[in-house]
């Protein structure tokens, strides 16, 4: 195999781990929502609701000072490496594409980024994480 297939792989992979990404960020919302009147209550651990507030806390900060997300950077880079700026028509690629990557003005995005960071703060009032708790050293 060549070097452009593991270029490519790599680029896939990035570009798989950008999608889980929004899906955490996405759905990770809605769980929290949807398992406050369920009462599921991991949807308080503390570890998983700072990892989700720090998500969209990055990506909305991301947004505002115009800065392009880094996954997306190293993707394109690699993709750039073996002359296919896109991707190379394989299914899998590119209907994560599809998913991942519209278009739209920046100010869309910003705000949008910006909402959802805001119904995130909101739901750590309306579904309180539990405290983190102090390792006892037993």
């Amino acid at each position: 195999m060549d070097s452009g297939f593991y270029y490519l792989l790599a680029a896939d992979l990035l570009l798989l781990t950008h999608v889980l990404f929004v899906a955490f960020v996405v759905f990770g919302l809605i769980l929290v929502y949807v398992g406050k009147p369920l009462n599921w209550s991991w949807v308080r651990n503390p570890s998983f609701r700072l990892a989700h507030l720090a998500a969209i806390g990055v990506v909305t900060i991301q947004a505002w000072l115009g800065v392009i997300c880094p996954l997306t950077t190293w993707e394109m880079a690699l993709r750039r490496q073996v002359g296919d700026a896109t991707y190379s028509g394989e299914f899998i690629a590119h209907w994560l594409e599809e998913i991942l990557y519209y278009r739209a003005p920046p100010w869309v995005f910003i705000v949008c980024y910006t909402v959802f960071a805001a119904l995130v703060v909101v739901s750590w009032f309306w579904v309180r994480p539990r405290p983190f708790r102090r390792n006892s050293g037993r």
